[in-house]
């Protein structure tokens, strides 16, 4: 069994709800057929009732009627939505009005959903940018405690299957934080141990990459990655972690044998933990392109209940695939 579909069937095993605030695109909806077929989640679906009904005929979507429906401009909890929304909100000026309004607006009311319990997680981004999904999620959701700062993690599936743990390696961040300082890369090798323990069900053994390994070069972007190897352990004890060290030393056995002979890491890695945002951006998509790995995400790691962001570029199997996903993520919470 493949991992994306070990992924779907522990999802299928959950019933956990997740919410689809694009519902008239037409990649979604047609997703969100499919996993109300298969029974991957339970579905809410934010957009005008009569407009999601004929998209769905018009596709000849045979399962939309199983979702729960909702129209942020006409529905009959509207007011306490608001008032909700107003409630979190007040402190930063937000008005009455300005509530009422934004609760019309879905990426908003998916995550006042997500707040009152009503559902489990949130996927958008087919038609949204990136900032306009987790400006709602920042404000209404947060963050989990203890935790100041949000990372995407890259599933990489490689075709060669002794990299990681039977072809499977994860990378973070890869998706949200431009220079996270030593304390927040250490918070994102956390979060990313617990998503690969959660999603991809083995456990992390994480390396923490730098151009030099176990100070074999001398620079503060070395130190940063050193200090924040420390603090990972001083957080997560029991958590396999070493660094700082260079991409060959974590991945190829004889190199990490040879360099850091005393690691449990070295040649073994299954987690590479970047030092900034444009390194794990350039590596996941150098992998995907060059070695033809599939790159399965990105899993927002950090928010207090899990949202999900898309590339607008994605596909019908993309918009599944993540939804199971953050169906795990709900799981594992």
């Amino acid at each position: 069994m493949s991992l994306l579909d070990s992924i779907k069937k522990k999802a299928i095993a959950q019933d956990k709800t997740i919410v689809l605030p694009e519902a008239l695109e037409e990649r979604t909806l047609k997703a969100a057929d499919i996993i109300l077929k298969e029974g991957i989640a339970r579905i809410v679906l934010l957009g005008s009732k009569a407009a999601v009904k004929d998209l769905a005929g018009k596709h000849g979507l045979e399962h939309i009627d199983k979702a729960r429906i909702i129209d942020p401009v006409d529905f009959e909890e509207k007011d306490a939505y608001a008032d909700m929304l107003y409630g979190l909100r007040k402190h930063k000026g937000l008005t009455k009005d300005d509530a009422r309004k934004l609760v019309e607006d879905p990426l908003y009311l998916a995550t006042l959903l997500i707040k009152n319990g009503a559902a489990d997680g949130e996927v958008a981004g087919a038609m949204n940018a990136t900032g306009d999904v987790l400006r709602p999620a920042f404000q209404v959701v947060k963050t989990l405690p203890g935790i100041s700062v949000v990372s995407g993690a890259f599933i990489m599936i490689m075709k060669e299957k002794h990299w990681g743990d039977d072809g499977i390696v994860v990378f973070a961040d890869c998706a949200v934080h431009p220079d996270p300082d030593a304390n927040e890369l250490a918070e994102i090798a956390v979060m990313t141990a617990k998503t690969t323990r959660a999603i991809v069900g083995v456990e992390p053994r994480v390396a923490m990459l730098s151009f030099s390994t176990r100070g074999s070069a001398k620079h503060p972007m070395v130190d940063k990655v050193a200090e924040a190897t420390k603090i990972a352990r001083e957080k997560e004890p029991g958590m396999l972690i070493d660094g700082e060290m260079q991409a060959d030393t974590a991945l190829v056995e004889a190199i990490g044998k040879k360099k850091a002979p005393d690691s449990d890491i070295a040649g073994k890695a299954n987690v590479l933990v970047f030092p900034s945002l444009e390194s794990g951006n350039i590596g996941y998509k150098l992998v995907q392109r060059l070695a033809g790995a599939e790159a399965v995400g990105p899993v927002l790691q950090g928010m207090a209940a899990p949202i999900n962001d898309l590339s607008r570029g994605c596909s019908v199997d993309d918009i599944v695939n993540l939804v199971a996903i953050t169906v795990n993520q709900a799981a594992g919470k």
